[in-house]
């Protein structure tokens, strides 16, 4: 075995009455030339061990005043460096203490030589030791401790990423250079490789907010030598994420996917993600304004939900209903209206107000043409799969073409379906990461109580008792709900805007380390971590997936297709036997809320004869009874002025 040589010392703790040593921080000199600067990790070795980090770092010589330098090269700056004698100069560090051992009695850091830390070094000042080592280890790549010529793995602990003992990742960075989505990327590739084997299944379930950013996550990047170098250090795979689903919701034509993933090699891996009414419903306060959704409403849709949906109901009128779509409930508004006008009762039905009914009839049809694609009028559902999610897999929800209003539908709904199937241990797997990005826009710190921003709340909260675990990004920290962001165990920060880093929340930090965050190079981030007593720079390989913007060249979006071209590329998908023309002849003649109700069935069966299926759902063709006398509804009596 051969021997390693002893660390020299690079430095020298120093003590004065007016900057001594305390508990939680001391002062070393070095060399002029020295490896180390701002977040470098250093050991002290005097007696005691202490490890600290640098957080600021000053430079002088003897001089008293300025003034004194003036006078001696004679107010020539040529003349200055020809001086017969060099001043000398003293290059002076502040660090931090990160640990000391033995941690008890905490005492003042003693006089001593300061040494760049080793690998074994950093694991102990961070005091990874405890979930590295351990019988069960816990630990988790976050990237590479890169200082003093020193090159060693950070590890985050898993109880305190995904759970139970602490939860969430927050990272905050300027648009563009802060790398966020990449970093959760290589996060969750590193996740996915390390994540322990006794706390089971994982998956991942992404939220695509904005352009193409996670559109692409199954397609391999361009990798450097560096970066797979740094991969193999990490023992994290150089390669795109096995298992990816997609979902998307449809676009108005209720047959074209709304998303940017749409070139011919990868369309076939999108879902449609439609609901109906039995799914919506329940998330009717995010779709209705609050401010003309008074208590009187608010009775009659839980009336609807508990007494109407989904079951068989007479209307008082001689007429039996089951209320299962849009549809549906507006043939059973109709139905009462009808009967009330008959009967000469045009008040109320069953305690409710004619008015009150009207309305909330106008406010939920409307949610069918507000959210037209994802909310379907009729027909079956096409949704995540519930109960069967697997193991290491990202499933990848687009609503970047989505208006706002469907954007927060889709949250909330996916959100409170993750976890009623977390509290019932029935969804396949046993945690799930949530990412979300542009927090900043559903959870501010200031602005209404929205539904969204009280269900990141609950997420932030008690989502690590469920295995639930928030991964968010945003651009201004500050601005965020303080309990989200406070409720992060883990807090990553890229390159930061100076603006930010002027307000309160970031006063804890050196004025050098300010700077630091402020010209961080793209792939290094600062890390806070419940282990961690004193922030840490870190560098992580550029993720090995394909950016959203180098995709959309590689793979350009496809220009819409026509109703029949769109119909039959769908049923492509679920059977590869089926030729496009056999479709179109299917379809001729038909109506198109017929064949995208067909098609929504076959959607949600996947049978093994698609095109026999296909064809059932769309049943004989009937003729127009041109002799049938059609019969104008009257109209109602006036009875408010409310204008519903």
């Amino acid at each position: 075995m051969i021997a390693r040589p002893d660390p020299v010392a690079i430095g020298r703790v120093v003590a004065t009455e007016l900057k001594p040593s305390t508990p939680h921080q001391f002062h070393f000199w070095t060399a002029n030339e020295t490896t180390i600067g701002i977040g470098a990790i250093v050991k002290v070795d005097g007696g005691r061990v202490v490890y600290g980090v640098v957080t600021d770092g000053f430079a002088y010589s003897d001089l008293a005043t300025p003034l004194h330098d003036v006078i001696g090269a004679e107010g020539d700056p040529a003349r200055a460096a020809a001086s017969p004698t060099v001043r000398q100069e003293i290059r002076y560090w502040t660090a931090a203490v990160l640990r000391q051992i033995p941690e008890e009695p905490l005492q003042p850091v003693p006089l001593g030589q300061v040494f760049v830390a080793s690998d074994t070094d950093v694991a102990q000042a961070l005091r990874m030791d405890a979930y590295l080592h351990s019988a069960t280890p816990t630990a988790i790549p976050i990237g590479l401790y890169t200082s003093g010529g020193l090159e060693a793995p950070v590890y985050l602990d898993a109880d305190f990423l995904l759970g139970p003992e602490a939860a969430h990742l927050n990272i905050s960075g300027v648009s563009g250079l802060a790398t966020k989505t990449s970093a959760v990327e290589f996060l969750l590739a590193s996740v996915f490789r390390h994540f322990p084997p006794h706390k089971g299944k994982v998956a991942a379930v992404c939220f695509n907010v904005k352009g193409p950013d996670l559109c692409f996550l199954d397609q391999p990047g361009d990798l450097s030598d560096e970066d797979r170098r740094r991969y193999e250090r990490l023992d994290v795979p150089a390669q795109p994420f096995e298992r990816v689903h997609y979902y998307a919701p449809l676009k108005a034509d209720g047959v074209n996917l709304n998303t940017l993933r749409t070139h011919a090699e990868l369309v076939d891996d999108v879902t449609p993600l439609t609901w109906g009414l039995q799914e919506v419903v329940d998330f009717a306060e995010v779709l209705l304004n609050r401010d003309d959704i008074d208590a009187k409403a608010d009775a009659f849709i839980d009336f609807l939900r508990d007494r109407v949906l989904g079951r068989s109901f007479d209307d008082g009128f001689g007429n039996a209903h089951k209320v299962e779509t849009f549809a549906d409930l507006e043939r059973l508004f109709r139905s009462i209206f009808d009967g009330l006008e008959l009967t000469g009762r045009s008040d109320t039905w069953r305690t409710h107000h004619i008015a009150t009914m009207r309305k909330i009839r106008n406010r939920l049809l409307n949610i069918s043409t507000r959210c037209k694609g994802l909310v379907t009028d009729d027909g079956p559902s096409s949704d995540l799969p519930w109960g069967a999610f697997e193991d290491r897999t990202v499933y990848v929800i687009d609503v970047a073409n989505v208006d706002p209003l469907g954007q927060d539908l889709v949250f909330a709904r996916s959100v409170s379906k993750l976890r009623e199937h977390l509290e019932r241990r029935d969804l396949g797997v046993d945690a799930v990461i949530v990412f979300v990005d542009e927090l900043n826009k559903y959870a501010p710190g200031d602005g209404p109580e929205t539904y969204v921003k009280k269900m990141l709340l609950d997420i932030s909260e008690r989502g690590r008792y469920l295995g639930l675990v928030l991964f968010a990004a945003e651009q201004f920290r500050s601005q965020v709900h303080r309990r989200v962001v406070g409720n992060a165990g883990t807090q990553v920060f890229g390159r930061m805007d100076m603006d930010e880093l002027a307000t309160p929340g970031y006063q804890v930090l050196s004025p050098a380390t300010k700077i630091k965050l402020a010209t961080l190079p793209v792939g290094e981030l600062m890390i806070r971590h419940p282990h961690f007593t004193q922030p840490i720079f870190v560098r992580f390989p550029k993720p090995p997936v394909l950016r959203g913007r180098d995709g959309m060249e590689r793979f350009p979006a496809a220009i819409d297709l026509s109703f029949a071209d769109a119909v039959a590329r769908q049923l492509l998908q679920l059977d590869r036997r089926i030729r496009p023309n056999q479709v179109k002849d299917l379809i001729a003649d038909r109506t198109e809320e017929d064949v995208r109700r067909a098609l929504a069935a076959v959607r949600q069966k996947r049978p093994d004869e698609v095109l026999a299926t296909f064809r059932k759902a769309l049943g004989g063709r009937v003729a127009p009874d041109a002799s049938r006398e059609r019969r104008a509804v009257p109209p109602l009596n006036p009875i408010s002025d409310e204008p519903y």
